[in-house]
């Protein structure tokens, strides 16, 4: 029986591969970091200058990314004494006005480290349904109207799952999975979850350590299956979203904070500074093309543009390195410190810095070069830590109190 049902699950996870997500717009910023995770918008154009279009103001406090899908824009929040208040907010992309906003309570753990807050992780959309998780384990799904379908106290089935500053891995969708990544030094373990009904599709036990790292999305090629990425202190598994089944490990350490990145069948690892990664079409453990110690991204997740990838130091300088054998070029000090990792279109990158400074930076210049610059009005005793999110020739950007969108 068992194995008709796996079978029956692989079969659904075939059809939907072939047209993966089909109902997200080319358009979308879908999740962290965009398509694929990768922080990249294939058609999107960075503006040439930066200037407020519209700001909206936000409730309570939050470090999540917003997400975009077709002529919306959806966010989460949290607010209250304790931030007990879970918001989500959808607003249109045109105007910044409120479309609907929906207020939950928190069933779980509403700790966290002073600098961060309960709503870190981002949210993540199919194109069909809004999924989204606090740092406090609760998970939601609402249709694009605004309408609840199903929510999961996950603290109430996994009660030792927390730490002590706070969770932020952000989900992601492959098919008909959610992703849930709940590391801590207690009860850790990742979810397959059912993306109609909130149920559990597999369960993980993960290594105990903390780990504010996401999951990412990874096709071999074309004709491959998408798979989850994890990542963790350990190093990497690739997982069947669809049945929870591992399929290979790099078990050479990562980073707990800043994320992996993959670009055209390699994947490129924060671990020992950045590692270059080309898994086994196989099922063999992946194959190690170069490494460089000198391009340690810090917390903040690297950037592929081109052929070339991009990393910020904790020094805020950064540093591009050819994608084929890692060989380091120009460097560039920015205006930091970030936490923000960046994103990009065409030949350029959006950089924001927590003390709100927007930094363009042109990739094709010698030395590379910041074109365009932007400082934000933040409220007192607030920063920037959230990634920012792309869609036309538009750039999204969230501080604890607004949701600003920058445009020429």
């Amino acid at each position: 029986m068992k194995r008709r049902i796996a079978l029956k699950t692989s079969f659904i996870v075939l059809i939907t591969a072939f047209s993966l997500q089909p109902s997200v717009f080319p358009s979308d910023w879908p999740q962290f970091r965009g398509p694929g995770s990768t922080g990249y918008a294939t058609d999107s154009k960075i503006p040439e200058t930066l200037k407020v279009q519209w700001a909206a103001e936000l409730p309570g406090r939050g470090l999540s990314s917003p997400i975009i899908v077709g002529d919306k824009v959806f966010i989460t929040a949290a607010s209250g004494p304790k931030q007990e208040k879970l918001h989500v907010i959808c607003m249109k992309v045109a105007d910044g006005s409120k479309v609907w906003e929906r207020q939950l309570k928190a069933t779980g753990r509403t700790m966290s480290h002073e600098k961060t807050n309960v709503a870190a992780p981002s949210p993540c959309s199919d194109g069909k349904r809004i999924f989204a998780l606090w740092s406090c384990n609760d998970l939601v799904a609402f249709d694009l109207d605004g309408n609840l379908l199903w929510t999961r106290g996950l603290t109430v089935d996994y009660v030792n799952a927390s730490n002590s500053l706070g969770m932020a891995s952000s989900p992601i969708v492959v098919g008909e999975t959610v992703v849930v990544v709940i590391e801590n030094d207690s009860e850790s373990y990742s979810l397959g979850i059912d993306v109609n009904t909130g149920r559990n599709i597999w369960k993980m036990d993960r290594p105990k350590a903390a780990n504010w790292s996401s999951p990412i999305v990874f096709k071999a090629d074309d004709q491959s299956l998408p798979v989850v990425v994890l990542q963790s202190k350990d190093g990497l598994v690739a997982v069947d979203a669809a049945t929870g089944s591992r399929l290979w490990e790099y078990t050479d350490g990562a980073s707990t904070m800043s994320s992996s990145v993959a670009a055209n069948g390699i994947i490129y690892a924060p671990s020992h500074g950045l590692t270059a990664l080309k898994p086994d079409k196989n099922g063999g453990a992946p194959e190690q093309l170069w490494r460089s110690e000198q391009l340690n991204p810090s917390t903040i997740s690297p950037v592929v543009v081109g052929d070339s990838i991009y990393s910020i130091n904790s020094a805020s300088v950064m540093t591009v390195a050819a994608l084929k054998d890692g060989e380091r070029g120009w460097k560039l000090r920015l205006t930091g410190p970030f936490s923000a990792s960046p994103v990009a279109a065409g030949k350029k990158i959006v950089v924001v810095s927590e003390k709100g400074v927007v930094q363009i930076v042109d990739t094709t210049a010698l030395e590379g070069a910041v074109t365009a610059q932007l400082s934000l009005s933040l409220l007192e005793n607030q920063h920037i830590l959230s990634t920012p999110s792309l869609q036309g020739n538009s750039v999204f950007v969230r501080s604890d109190g607004h949701l600003w969108k920058l445009g020429e």
